[in-house]
């Protein structure tokens, strides 16, 4: 079987709204996941008195599963269709999905929003659109579910009335209403999801499948600039210096002289491999290992990115990003200093300036240097890394362009650099 092209992709939506549904319903329609399987938890769910709880206790069972160690197999979180492979970066709450979104691992490709057609958009949805906007998801699909509860049921009306109020929210995000599939479902009926449905005869598009289908790949990285973040480092006996990391952009070659920085050491590679396996070069999502001529263990740590000796990876003197206050217990002051991660690097980073805030609805400015941010606030910042630290402006390099910011064990912001003021080395 040729190797399908992969896509990630991320559930969204309100807490209510359906999305466990949706994704076991989905997995169950593609085969991922076998009709047994459902039917156990469909009577267990029952007997509990929690019916139509099935789909969402296959995706709750993995979870827990995975929070007792039990290993699973993960292919329930994989499925493929007729056109791609994917992975549904599971996202429960608010949280875990900007922390999933921004550990570089899962960056989205797309994401499907799930908007009851019962209730419309919610707080939430609208957070989660303008939150998938700021981390760089470029393409989004709009499930308008329980279509089957709507008064009538499997109403035309009802349908138009919540795709507009969706509408309205997307382009004042700035998502292009044409790009974007709008597919009225019922996740637990499986009206629409992979299969057409009889309910709905006024409705003339495809599935949900279908739309997943006509997403694009997203562009290669390939032909930018190698950058490799490094995860560690070790010393292998009668090899040398082995780092690993994963390649985001570019490709690694035998041969090849790379930098790290900020530890601005040069070494020339000597070999490359992934599962204990020599590769010829290593690509965009490899894991890998490779051997480098020149380099000592402790002359580079997790946290450095290797590039190109003619491209080095940019170490910020300061940075000016856009970023979403998540959850702060009080007030963000000019001189807040929390850490920032962004993709292997752990630094904290002083906020110098606060230079404005934006209206999420609509982008546009709201106030020109506020004296403090507070949660729900979308603001555009000039920061200071404490020690030296590559960052790179998210529209050339994502993965190296986007954060989260943590402080007292929570993640109280994320956000994406914009601009780089660069550190002479």
């Amino acid at each position: 079987m040729a190797e399908k092209p992969h896509m990630n992709i991320v559930f969204i939506g309100h807490v209510d709204h359906g999305k466990s549904t949706t994704v076991g319903r989905v997995l169950l329609d593609t085969g991922a996941i076998d009709k047994y399987v459902i039917d156990k938890f469909k009577k267990e769910a029952e007997e509990k008195g929690k019916a139509t709880f099935e789909f969402a206790w296959v995706m709750d069972n993995l979870k827990e599963e995975r929070e007792r160690g039990v290993t699973i197999d993960v292919s329930h979180k994989k499925f493929v269709t007729d056109k791609y492979y994917f992975t549904v970066i599971d996202a429960p709450g608010h949280r875990d999905f900007v922390k999933n979104m921004i550990t570089g691992t899962s960056q989205a490709d797309a994401a499907i929003v799930v908007v009851s057609a019962k209730d419309g958009p919610q707080a939430q949805t609208k957070e989660h659109i303008f939150l998938a906007k700021t981390l760089g998801v470029k393409q989004i699909v709009i499930a308008l579910n329980k279509m089957d509860d709507t008064k009538p049921p499997y109403d035309e009306k009802v349908f138009n009335t919540v795709k507009d109020e969706v509408s309205k929210l997307l382009k004042t995000v700035g998502y292009k209403l044409e790009d974007v599939p709008f597919v009225p479902i019922s996740a637990y009926i499986g009206d629409n999801v992979a299969k057409k449905s009889a309910n709905m005869p006024w409705y003339k598009g495809g599935t949900l499948v279908d739309a997943l289908n006509s997403l694009k790949i997203p562009e290669s990285q390939e032909g930018k600039a190698l950058r490799l973040p490094i995860q560690d480092v070790y010393t292998i006996t009668g090899i040398g210096t082995v780092p690993v990391g994963r390649v985001e952009t570019g490709i690694l070659k035998p041969d090849m002289k790379i930098i790290f920085m900020p530890s601005n050491k040069i070494g020339e590679v000597k070999s490359i491999e992934m599962h204990h396996e020599q590769l010829p070069s290593a690509k965009p999502g490899d894991n890998v290992g490779f051997n480098v001529r020149g380099i000592a263990k402790n002359d580079i740590k997790r946290g450095d990115v290797a590039g190109p000796v003619d491209n080095p990876p940019t170490v910020a003197k300061t940075f000016v990003a856009q970023i979403v206050v998540l959850n702060h217990p009080t007030a963000i002051p000019v001189g807040y200093t929390p850490v920032f991660h962004c993709h292997t690097a752990q630094v904290a980073c002083t906020f110098i300036e606060l230079q404005k805030t934006l209206d999420p609805k609509t982008g546009q400015t709201k106030e020109l240097n506020p004296t403090f941010l507070k949660t729900g606030d979308v603001a555009i910042v000039k920061v200071e890394p404490t020690k030296p630290m590559v960052v790179e402006k998210a529209k050339d390099f994502p993965q190296l362009g986007r954060f989260a910011i943590r402080d007292m064990g929570a993640t109280v912001a994320a956000g994406m650099c914009i601009d780089v003021e660069k550190k002479e080395m």
